[in-house]
């Protein structure tokens, strides 16, 4: 796990600059730092080393290739690195090794097999930057599903990438504006979805995708080499035909399978226990393949609507794991406010960021890398929500299109309509013309987040550009959505950047290849049935824990920060931030539709998610702003 940055074509005093790249990302590789540029310093090179894997001299970066045609930053692990390596040797692509670290096994991998064939090979989460110095052709590599982040684009015409976009701020020719347009989807979701960033200018390359440039690098050009969408596709008209129990087996398989592949690493290793079934399993799993008692991590809170540290306990001892817990305070979590902005370097606003961040930190005081039991939910049909719009469709989809329109339009625009929110909200669903809208309207039904920005603009993104029906099955079609857009852009982000800024590195099991891919083709009367949802990956579990030790509602990592910001302390803090004059002065976001949120969350309790989402940008636009 490291940090990766680089440029190309700076005019002036490339040193300089890539030293404070790599500065701003000192969290995410505390242990040694490196720079490299080519004979003209058309194209340099940072990093930053967290060592995992090799921690000997002969793991630094930037790496050079043995013949010296390709030198490589890379951030993450490749999980069957090993077998890579052996494949290597037996086919005389290789004589020997220097050291014993992925990055290597990668760089000769390039040379013997090509950047594409290679990656297809790899199992893992990966941000690569790779120059052919023979070709002078530099490509960005970002993993399958998004776990790793990667930042690139252009800072005064020239081209810039790094894991962290604080990084790309620190050129000292950066002026980019912020991107207006991307206002309106911050402020309905809470987070920036690739490919856009706050700036101008300055994307995120999506899941699953490459990106090449050649000399002058100025017109880089994109393209996937893995989709989520179509391992989807091809699952659900590949369905799995044996019974639920032995989808179970293969799952298991699996899943010991890549926990095994991640528990690999030369320093200590660990595991988030939530005390939630995803986590658990992973725990379980882990514990069943290691010789020694796993270390599992939990926080808790004096709160019991908050507090699953008992349960956690209880899961911790049934599995014979070494178990440490920690009770937070209100102070405890208050004082993680004020480094969100550094943390993420632009808007965002998962308030379990901060249980997040404080479970990271813990836990990075015994070990250096955590597994987390993430994904559950998107490809096991866990979250209430797939139930609830697979009713709503089912009755829906027997009406004409033409006619539920009309319908919406005639209740959204009619006076008795107008002041009835119940109402206008079932008209509003009322329109949407496949499952997939159906979710998209369902997520942005407040008209109001839409007026939060002056500018109403808007780019378009992945819930409402990716083409409808590509499934079949309504829930399929909504957990695709997520792990589209809602699953890299906001649950692997918060993970990746609260664990990181500890300098703690995370895997997650379940996002493995050949479990992923293997999870689309599980029926849906496997994974759901009514409102229970997880049932396959239950049946796994279940196997190590007993049942009646799970049933209880889920709590999560979670902390009563809207009831906090009530409180004298916070709601001063907040009201700060939102300051009328300062609002104005700014000229981003419409103050009387700000203060109109913050009153009616005071008085009523409304927008929840909003106040949060606005207070995240208003912080971010005092403490990180740069332009």
């Amino acid at each position: 796990m490291c940090g990766i940055a680089g440029f190309c074509n700076h005019p002036t005093n490339w040193r300089e600059n890539i030293h404070r790249m790599n500065e701003r990302m000192l969290h995410r590789g505390p242990d040694a730092g490196g720079f490299w540029a080519n004979e003209d310093a058309s194209v340099v090179f940072g990093h930053r080393r967290l060592s995992i894997v090799d921690l000997s001299e002969n793991g630094a970066q930037p790496m050079q290739s043995a013949s010296g045609r390709y030198m490589c930053v890379y951030n993450g692990e490749i999980y069957n690195y090993k077998v890579i390596r052996d494949k290597l040797l037996a086919e005389h692509k290789v004589t020997a090794f220097r050291g014993s670290s992925d990055t290597e096994v990668l760089l000769e991998a390039f040379e013997a097999y090509g950047v594409r064939e290679t990656i297809a090979m790899c199992k893992g989460m990966f941000a690569i930057a790779l120059l052919d110095r023979q070709t002078k052709k530099l490509t960005l590599i970002r993993d399958r599903i998004g776990e790793k982040p990667l930042y690139y684009g252009f800072v005064n015409g020239h081209f810039a990438f790094a894991s962290d976009l604080g990084s790309i701020t620190q050129l000292d020719d950066f002026h980019n504006a912020i991107d207006s347009k991307v206002l309106q989807i911050y402020f309905v979701h809470g987070y920036i979805p690739a490919p856009y960033s706050i700036y101008e200018n300055i994307y995120k390359l999506d899941a699953g995708c490459m990106l090449e440039l050649d000399a002058p690098y100025t017109e880089p050009k994109i393209s996937a080499y893995w989709s989520v969408r179509e391992a989807a596709k091809y699952g659900e008209t590949h369905s799995f035909k044996g019974t639920r129990e032995e989808a179970a087996d293969e799952l298991e398989r699996l899943l010991k399978a890549s926990i095994k592949d991640q528990m690999v690493a030369d320093v200590p290793v660990g595991a988030f226990l939530s005390a939630g079934i995803d986590s658990s399993t992973v725990v379980a799993l882990m514990q069943a393949q290691s010789s020694r008692k796993v270390r599992s991590f939990t926080i808790g809170m004096d709160d019991p609507k908050y507090n699953e540290a008992v349960y956690a306990k209880e899961i911790a001892q049934h599995l014979g794991t070494e178990h440490t817990e920690l009770y937070i305070t209100e102070e405890d979590a208050k004082a993680v406010i004020p480094k969100l902005p550094w943390m993420f370097g632009e808007p965002f606003a998962d308030s379990s960021q901060i249980p997040t961040y404080l479970v990271s930190k813990m836990t990075r005081e015994h070990v250096t890398v955590s597994l987390s039991g993430d994904a559950g939910d998107e490809l096991f049909c866990g979250y209430g929500c797939y139930s609830s719009i697979n009713r709503i469709w089912g009755k829906m989809k027997n009406y004409p299109y033409g006619l539920r329109k009309l319908c919406s339009e005639l209740v959204l625009h009619a006076p008795f309509g107008k002041n009835n929110q119940v109402l206008q909200t079932k008209a509003y669903l009322l329109g949407a013309k496949s499952p997939e809208n159906l979710y998209e309207l369902s997520n942005a039904q407040e008209p109001l987040s839409k007026e939060i920005p002056l500018e109403r603009q808007v780019h378009g993104y992945k819930q409402n550009l990716n083409p409808y029906g590509d499934l079949k099955d309504t829930q399929n079609c909504i957990m695709l959505m997520d792990m589209e857009m809602y699953h890299p852009d906001d649950i692997l982000v918060k993970v990746d950047r609260t664990a990181m800024a500890v300098s703690l590195e995370t895997r997650v099991p379940m996002l493995d290849k050949d479990v992923v891919e293997f999870a689309w083709t599980i029926p849906m009367e496997y994974k759901k049935q009514g409102d229970e949802g997880k049932l396959v990956l239950k049946d796994v579990l279940y196997r190590y824990v007993p049942k009646k030790m799970m049933d209880r509602p889920k709590k999560g990592f979670s902390i009563p920060i809207m009831k906090w910001l009530k409180e004298p302390q916070l709601r001063e803090w907040a009201e700060s931030l939102i300051d009328r004059k300062m609002l104005e002065q700014q000229g981003i976001l419409n103050p009387d539709v700000v203060w109109h949120i913050w009153n009616d969350y005071v008085e009523h309790d409304n927008w929840r998610d909003q106040i949060w989402y606005i207070l995240m940008f208003q912080s971010w636009m005092v403490n990180e702003r740069v332009a």
